[in-house]
């Protein structure tokens, strides 16, 4: 069977490589093309070394984008929607990888951005790539908006115990995110992340996620949201702060973790009782496109401390995308998602 056909757009980043990583190790897609201005005529490995060997791949120039079967556009945020009309008659699938068509309606976006949106006609129009919440309306799918990392970290964390949670308390949300979840937002991360220097704050207050997180979690309290970088590249860790309502008890929430999880490939519940690995760690998540999620109850006071961690280029960014592509494509869920991780 011949492989679907995949272009790139934006590949020298770091959502377009980590995209080109996934889709090289695809046995149903094939790269066709990876774009760059400025690497334009370039063997790809120069930018990502570590596929030297598994592609022999050169960057092609934008204005050279030849028409495919899927292109994923992994540009910086606000390019894709200035230029959907140059670009999305190519290929009859669409992915973006930026936040331009996440939130469903510009009073959304305006809520937590300082400048309008250029086409919002077409907010809407995507499908928001969060497989757990969003299978159904994935299957089938031209349009597929990817998640933001921590939005989909805290999703996750949250979706279980949005009806057992006290709707007069609001939830404290706590990330902390690698570099590269911090983009050009944090100082010199977007193209040094090693020289990330010191613990810095993100977004005391107001961070663009909480939108997301409030459409995918209809009926929560309201969430207040706070990302601070710390020293590691990758990966993102959730910490949610809130209260259950008068009865709930750790067996009941539990259950809904179950009832939520127990059946999604991606989506692993953290229980253990001894060991060292008792909580969520990103650490041993580097590269693969798991999320584990874990929780501790206070019954005596209410108090629910709910923890996700993800590798916010995988299952934050690229590989939920891919994962939303194969169900949109109607091929096995998991392919191409293999990776399990490292450790130590």
């Amino acid at each position: 069977m011949s492989r679907a056909r995949v272009s790139i757009v934006g590949g020298s980043g770091y959502a377009g490589g980590e995209f080109l990583r996934l889709a090289l190790g695809h046995p149903a897609l094939e790269v066709a093309q990876v774009t760059s201005r400025e690497h334009a005529g370039h063997p790809v490995h120069l930018v990502h070394p570590n596929l030297r060997g598994v592609t022999d791949l050169r960057f092609s120039h934008p204005d050279d984008l030849s028409a495919c079967d899927v292109l994923i556009a992994a540009l910086p945020h606000g390019e894709l929607a200035k230029r959907i009309e140059d670009v999305a008659p190519l290929a009859p699938h669409l992915v973006d990888l930026s936040e331009d068509f996440r939130l469903p309606n510009e009073a959304a976006y305006a809520a937590h951005h300082k400048e309008a949106h250029s086409r919002p006609d077409l907010l809407g129009t995507f499908v928001y790539a969060n497989p757990e919440l969003n299978r159904e309306r994935l299957q089938g799918a031209q349009r597929i908006a990817g998640a933001g990392c921590i939005a989909t970290a805290a999703i996750l964390a949250l979706h279980p115990t949005v009806a057992l949670l006290d709707e007069t308390r609001d939830v404290i949300l706590d990330a902390k995110i690698g570099s590269s979840a911090g983009g050009s937002s944090v100082s010199g991360a977007s193209h040094h992340p090693e020289r990330s220097g010191a613990v810095r704050t993100y977004a005391p207050t107001r961070h663009r996620h909480q939108a997301e997180i409030a459409e995918a979690l209809p009926g929560a309290p309201t969430v207040h949201l706070t990302a601070t970088a710390i020293e590691r590249i990758r990966g993102v860790l959730v910490t949610a702060h809130t209260f259950v309502r008068e009865g709930v008890t750790d067996a009941t929430v539990l259950a809904a973790f179950r009832d939520a999880y127990d059946a999604e490939p991606f989506v692993r519940i953290v229980r253990a009782r001894r060991g060292v690995h008792r909580v969520p760690d990103p650490k041993i998540l580097d590269g693969s496109n798991y999320c584990d999620v874990g929780f501790e109850l206070d019954e005596a006071s209410g108090r629910l401390v709910v923890m996700a961690a993800l590798d916010n280029l995988v299952k934050g960014t690229a590989g939920h995308a891919l994962q939303s592509l194969n169900i949109a494509m109607g091929l096995p869920e998991a392919a191409g998602l293999g990776f399990t991780g490292l450790h130590p």
